[in-house]
This record gives structure tokens, sequence and C-alpha cells, in this order.
């Protein structure tokens, strides 16, 4: 691979489409291509930036194009066999800087890399950050001009401007969060990298405070500015402001001088019957703020809302004057395949995805989120608790509790303006120890009484908030204890009495985390009135899971005082704290799998919170059920219409109306039987005047299986590359064990490779079984030969492989 550090570069930049926080510009330059990277620690700088000839000792270690956002962990923190990477990466590129603005200012903005940071031009170093989290800025002004007057600047790189930074995530108990915590502290430059240009003054802030009263006919608005002036070498320049309606109307302009001294007020005005913001109808106003200094502009636009909100104490949540329930779920920034680096054309397939789902609120864990997605709960009506990691381990020295004041500080200061954001979390599970050799819960008290009052006088609008810590339930606004039932503790038909004792232990109460883990594609038969808890049992099945999640959101409805509720999960993400689960270190709680496919469970929320007509057959991905023969089978259907209509092989089976307090399925369910062999399931929802229907076809096995003993392989071809391995687990008598739950592990040689390292049901190479099968995906080149072994508790139990030919 040719060096870049020995060629042209030319760097490839596209302009920003959405605000970062960080630099108020409208105008941002995102670096994605042209980057080179290393996941090791160097020497030092200069053997970054040495100049490197074929062949020679300078030449190694070899680099890697990448394109950001990109995570050095986003294949290692599910591959089964190994720990992820903690440790240090360095990354690479050349600048072609034209900086418009004569005197101006050139700088760098990271929206965020885990987790500690350094950045150099050539070898200077030009700034550094804690936190993988928070977003910040680095001014490369002055190390530019003095490296233009370098030998190396003309000859080594050509007139451009080399860049490096490395970054790490080495384990360091002083740092938050912990690597306690239930998922990967992941390292890279794993969110966007912008260049930006600015006047020799700029923007630092744009604070826009919206205010209304608990009527929603008097608002009002206050736009403050603080500057970026390092030079301060002038005083004063013109700052034009204009607000818009939701419709896209002027409604406001001012065009004066100002200092740029210090923080100034920029607009401080009555706005009569705003148009509210709200979860069903998110209106958003703009702000527009112009600078203009010496025939100099810059521009910075931002976008916020009107609302008023309250939780009642010992009552429920009001917003604009309204009683509304908060149906939430929480997400972590982890993806198949990426790691933390998403792409924002994938964070808004997923917020669109949780907000179809009907979900209104969302718990951004564990840490302060990416910008856009601040921005598309704006956009989508979804409210927000947002929070900062100090998450589980205790608590650490004054270095540990600077880093959690800074990223409480920043995170306020950066998505301030989001209509969306409620409450702003604190900590989550701050009662677990384990990080140091000491455990202090009045230590503790203390620090979260600093952070509370941290909160308040950075922002009075919006309330605090933990999870888990009865020890500090008095000290915060809003509290979450622990209720699990029916995953962690007791049954599902225990939630209410559980959630009762909850919302009486609290002044303000929200139920966060509820759910439990699922298996994409295991299903069960089992009565599951008598199964019990099956986190205990480990069962896994979807089958469980929909049940637990129907219970739930049907005694919800009936819960007039509650606030609302988030369970745990909306996708399944990594963490390095579960090796042993059925996808290797894969939380599994989600209600889509890791690469957004939905389980089952999907449907059963969309039933109840969704706003369009759905109507879903459970058991789309199970294939194959199983019994005697004339056995009655209950086939469930989950579905908001307030009919619907089922058929077996063409013939039905009649209509139920929904109930949505007739468990399960909201009535919604038929005692069929099945004929041998393959089976045609039909349902018709009717809305109103639509017809809403889903179909999916249900082999019928009546044969008995032994135990497992042997294990098949089959394949399709997905397309002219990529094939599709089917695994699945027989007795003796080549009958399918259709319960059976043994891992499979697949191997491949030859012209093509596994698709794996995806942390989901059909992306590992070492998987349980579902139902007796498994799959996976290869993408051949040539002539491939997949092998799976079908494991036990002591070693390989059976094995089989299959030959694909190419284009077959």
């Amino acid at each position: 691979m040719k060096n870049i550090f020995s060629a042209l570069i030319l760097c490839s930049c596209f302009l920003c489409e959405a605000i970062a926080v960080v630099v108020p510009s409208s105008n941002k330059i995102r670096l994605n291509e042209g980057w080179e990277f290393v996941r090791q620690d160097m020497g030092n700088v200069w053997e970054v930036m040495r100049p490197v000839r074929a062949g020679q000792p300078e030449s190694v270690p070899l680099w890697t194009e990448v394109t950001l956002p990109h995570c050095f962990n986003a294949e290692d923190a599910v591959d089964p066999d190994v720990n992820y990477y903690q440790g240090a990466g360095w990354y690479r590129t050349c600048l072609e800087l034209d900086n418009p603005y004569s005197g101006g200012r050139t700088l760098l903005e990271f929206e965020g890399a885990g987790q500690r940071s350094e950045i150099y031009v050539y070898t200077t170093k030009v700034g550094g950050h804690v936190g993988g989290y928070d977003g910040w800025k680095v001014d490369i002004t002055d190390a530019v001009k003095a490296f233009t007057q370098t030998e190396a600047y003309r000859k080594q790189f050509k007139g451009k401007i080399p860049v490096a930074v490395r970054c790490d995530n080495l384990r360091d108990t002083e740092t938050i969060p912990s690597d306690m915590s239930d998922f990967n502290l992941y390292g890279g430059l794993y969110r966007y990298v912008n260049l930006i240009y600015t006047p020799e003054v700029s923007f630092d802030r744009i604070k826009i405070s919206p205010s209304v009263d608990s009527t929603g006919k008097k608002g009002r608005l206050e736009v403050v500015a603080s500057f970026y002036n390092p030079t301060v070498s002038i005083a004063a320049g013109t700052i034009t402001v204009v607000i818009k309606s939701p419709d896209g109307k002027e409604i406001f302009r001012d065009h004066a001088k100002r200092s740029f001294q210090t923080e100034a007020i920029l607009t401080n005005i009555n706005i009569n019957k705003p148009v509210l913001w709200d979860v069903d109808r998110p209106q958003l106003y703009a702000c527009e703020v112009t600078l203009e200094i010496n025939g100099q502009v810059i521009k910075a636009e931002d976008r916020f809302g009107f609302r008023h909100f309250e939780f009642v104490e010992k009552g429920p949540f009001l917003l604009n004057g309204r009683r509304i329930l908060l149906k939430g779920t929480h997400r972590h920034e982890d993806h198949a395949g990426s790691g933390a680096a998403l792409t924002e054309e994938l964070m808004i397939k997923e917020m669109k995805l949780i907000k179809d789902m009907g979900a209104n609120f969302i718990r951004l864990g564990h840490y302060q989120q990416s910008d856009i997605v601040l921005r598309l709960c704006d956009e989508l009506g979804l409210l927000v608790w947002e929070e900062i990691p100090w998450c589980r381990g205790g608590l650490g020295g004054e270095r540990y509790k600077e880093q959690a004041r800074r990223m409480l500080t920043h995170m306020i200061g950066q998505h301030y303006n989001h209509p969306s954001i409620v409450l702003w979390g604190l900590g989550n599970e701050n009662d677990w120890p384990g990080d140091f050799d000491y455990f202090d819960e009045k230590a503790i008290r203390v620090f979260m009484k600093e952070l509370h009052d941290l909160s308040h006088q950075l922002d009075n609008s919006r309330l605090t908030a933990i999870r888990r810590c009865e020890f500090c339930k008095d000290i915060i606004d809003v509290y979450s204890p622990t209720i699990w039932a029916g995953w962690y503790s007791r049954t599902f038909k225990d939630y209410r009495e559980m959630n009762d004792k909850g919302f009486e232990g609290a002044t303000r109460f929200f139920h966060a985390e509820w759910g439990g883990d699922s298996h994409a594609r295991r299903h069960n038969e089992d009565d599951f009135a008598t199964l019990g808890n099956a986190a205990k049992n480990g069962d896994w099945s979807e089958s469980y899971i929909v049940r637990l999640f129907d219970w739930y959101l049907k005694e919800q409805e009936n819960m007039p005082d509650l606030t609302g509720s988030a369970f745990w999960t909306f996708k399944d993400f990594s963490t390095p704290l579960r090796p042993e689960n059925p996808v290797p270190y894969v939380n599994q709680k989600g209600v889509v799998e890791r690469d957004l496919t939905p389980k089952e469970s999907y449907y059963v929320v969309q039933s109840y919170w969704g706003r369009e007509p759905v109507v879903h057959i459970y058991g789309h991905t199970w294939p194959v059920r199983w019994g005697e023969k004339g056995e009655k089978k209950e086939v469930l259907v989950y579905s908001n219409c307030p009919e619907v209509e089922l058929f077996v092989n063409g013939i039905s089976q009649g209509k139920k109306k929904r109930n949505s307090q007739d468990f399960p399925a909201a009535g919604l369910r038929w005692e069929i039987v099945y004929k041998a062999g393959a089976n045609t399931l039909h349902a018709v929802g009717i809305n109103k005047k639509h017809r809403i229907s889903d179909k999916i076809i249900q082999e019928y096995q009546t044969e008995k299986w032994g135990a497992p003993s042997r294990i098949t392989l089959s394949h399709t071809s997905l397309d002219r590359d990529t094939v599709l391995i089917q695994a699945e687990i027989k007795d003796t008598n080549g009958i399918r064990c259709l319960d059976a739950q043994a891992y499979i592990e697949f191997s491949l040689a030859g012209g093509g490779k596994l698709v794996q390292n995806r942390g989901t049901s059909t992306g590992s190479r070492k998987v349980q079984a579902y139902n007796g099968r498994a799959y996976i995906k290869a993408v051949r080149t040539d002539k491939i030969v997949v092998c799976a072994h079908l494991l036990s508790e002591t070693g390989i139990q059976a094995s089989e492989f299959i030959t694909i030919f190419a284009g077959e």
C-alpha cells in the first residue's frame, strides 16, 4: 500500500449537512476520506510523520486506509475468541487548507472520539481531550502557520498540512465510564471530524432559551452568544438575529453592533401564543445569527422549540398541560460491523424505526450521544433523558470527579438548545462497587449533590435523574428504581406490585429498564404459564419475551399516575461482560438485532404504541413448529386493528376483536390444528376502511427426536457472490432436533470469507442454535469449503463440511 506521506494527497472533503454543537457555524467540512490508521501505539509522533522509503525499516508498521467515522473495535468487540482491543490507535491525514478569512482561524472539530485523544500538526501537539462522548475543538491556526515555514512543508508534504490523532481506550479506573459498565468502551474517531474556517472573531456558543407558561399562551425567547476571540484585536462587529416560525416565516429580525469582550444577550423578546413542540407535532422554530466583521461574515443556525413539561410529584407526566404516557426505550451507539462508528444515514434509519414503533421517549444510555441523534429526536418528537457516563464501579479521586464535572458541563452546553431533552442524567447504578478497594456511600452522595447543583446552575429549565441508587434517590429530581419483573426477579405478572412499590418510594417516579434477553429466531412450544422466570431457566426464547412485553404494556395502559417507562433496550449491543451469551459478547435485550433486523417483540410494542395500522403473525422466524398429530397449537397475532381474521390453509378460523386487557396478544389468539408439512397462515386486520394483512408459512413436524448426534449443512445463493449457509442439528435417525440449543461454530477455507463478528444471530461464527439450526453468510470469489462443528461441554461432538463452487 502506498504511504500517504510519500505521495501527493488530495483529501476528499464534504460539507456537513447537520450543524454540530461545539463550533456554531453553518459552514463545516466533514473530513471523511483520506485517512490512514494503525491499531497500535507508536514510539512518538515522529514515527508517524517521518519520510518513508520503500523496503526500509521506517516503512513498518503498515497503515490501512480508512473512512471516518471509524472504530478500531468494529469487529473484535464481538469476536467470540478474543478480548476486545484496549490500547492505542493512530490516524493520520494531509489537509489542503485555504482559509477564506484574512487573519481568520482554522479549527478542527471532533464530535466524539474514544476515549482519550491527542492531536498533532506535524510533530507539534495542538490539543488533547479526555472523554469519549462529548464534542471538542482544536485551533490549529498557529501550528499551521509555523509549519508552513519549514522545509518538510515544502518538500515532503508538497504544501499540505499533516495531521495526526492518537486515540486510546486503555483501562483506567480514574476515568469514566468504568470498565465494569455493561458496554464496550470503544476506541477511535467514531464520530465525524470537521474542518471549520472562521473570521478572527467567531461564535463560541449560541444559547437559545425559549420558555412558555403552563397555558401555552405566553412565550419568551432569549438568545445569548459568547465569542471565540483569541487575539482580542477586534472589539466589536455587527450581529444580525433572525427568528423564523415553524412554517418558515420570519417573525423577528435585529441588526446591531456588539462587543466581543464578553457574553452578550442578543435577543430577549415575548412571543405570544407560540406554536408548541409536542411528541405528536414536533414544531421547530429557527434561529439564524450572522456576524459581520470588516466585510467578513460567518453564520450560525440552530432550531428550538417551545414546550412546557412537568413530572408531577406522586403523579403522571404532563406535556403542554396534558397528560401523556412516556413510551420509551434506550439506545447505545453501537452497530453490527462498525462498533460505535455510525454514519448519519444509519442514525436516521435507527431513529425512524424507534419512532415508527410508537415510542415518544428515549433514554440515551449511558453517555452523551451524537448531536445528530438529538437533532433527530427534535424532528421526530422523542423526549430525551441524556446522561453522563458515571456508571458503576464507585467513585474515584479528583481527576475522576473533574472529568465527570466537565462532561456534565459539556453535555448541557452542547445540547442545551434541543427541545427534546427533559432530563439530565447524573449516573447509572452508582450503588455498584468494584473499581476500588473501598466503596464510600457518603462520598457518592456528596458528589451526586454537587452534580445535581451544577446541573441546575447550568440549566434550571430541566430536571436531574438517576437510575438504581437507593441511597441517592432523595438528591435528584426524578428517580428510577430497578424493576425487572420476569427477568432478574420474580415473574412478569408481579410487575404491577413491584412498580407500585417503586412508585411509593420516589417523589417523582419513572421506570427505566425492563425487558429481558431473547435469542433471535429461537422459539418455544412450552406452556409459558408455568415457565416462571426465563432468565433463570435459560429459555431466552422470543416466545417468552413477547409475553413479558405484552403483559407490561397492557398493565401500563391502566396506570393513571405512571409517568412512563423505557424498556431496555431498542437494539442488541456488544458488551465485554457477556462472553457466554447465545451470541457471544452481545447483550440481547433489544427488540431489534444489532443490524436493526426486528425481532418479534418489536411488533408487540408496535401493536400497543404504533400510530399506523399493523398486523403481525407471531413466528416469522419460526419455520418449523412441532407437536402431536391433531394437537391444538396457539397462534398469536399482534395488531392494533379493532378486529382480525385468521386463515389457515385458506380456511377461516374466525374473527377476533382486540381487547388490550385480554392477555396474551390482546385477545387476538387462536387454537388451531396444523397439518403435517407446510401450512399457510394469513391474518387480515380491519381498520376503518383499510384491510391490512400478514402471511407466513410454517412447517409442522410430528416426528419425535432423540439426543443430538450429528449436524448437516445446506446452502442458498443470495446473489452472485453471497451464499447463506444453514446448519441443522439432528439425531442418529436424521430427525431434526427442534429444541436443540447447543453452540454451533463455523469456519471457512478457500476463496472467500465468512460474514462474521457482527454480533447477530446470523453474523457470528459461534452461536447457540435456535430451534436446532443456525445460519451464517459467506462471500466467495472461488470454491469454498465451509465447516460446522456441533459443540458440547467437552468439545466437538460432530462436524460436517460442505463444498460450494464459484457461481453455484
